[in-house]
Order: C-alpha cells, then structure tokens, then sequence
C-alpha cells in the first residue's frame, strides 16, 4: 500500500469512528495501519539522521558518537 493510499483510509477510519463507529474488524485494521505508518516515519527520520553532519561556527565536526556509529551501521533495507 503505498503512503498517499494509507493515509487516506487512515483518515477514512477516522472519520468513520467519529460519525458511526468501527466494528471490531476496522479497529484492528485502523491500529495495524497506524502502526504501519509510524514505522514508516521513525524510518524516514532515522534515514534523515544518518545524513546529517554537526559544525559548530569554527568549523569543527561536532555530530555524536551515537549519530557517528549510526551512520557507519549498515542499512538492512
């Protein structure tokens, strides 16, 4: 399912649960879904992190060990 198409029945749900209510199946698929997106954003954010480089204003590379060991990690996907 790609992420425009997950969100939208994200939403879906999420209209639906306010006006008439989930059945039991549509809270289960509601829950999987939102799980399935954040899995999705941490790794966006953590793929953003590895990219990132910390200079303070003389010039000095100044990026955290953690980030640093991070970085040198090699990516599973």
């Amino acid at each position: 399912m790609q992420l425009n198409e997950l969100i939208a029945r994200i939403n879906e749900l999420s209209k639906k649960s306010k006006t008439t209510g989930l059945t039991i199946e549509e809270a289960k698929e509601q829950s999987k879904l939102r799980a399935k997106y954040l899995e999705n954003f941490r790794s966006q954010v953590l793929n953003t992190m590895k990219s990132v480089k910390i200079i303070d204003p003389e010039g000095n590379d100044v990026t955290p060990d953690k980030l640093k060991a991070l970085k040198s990690k090699k990516s599973l996907h």
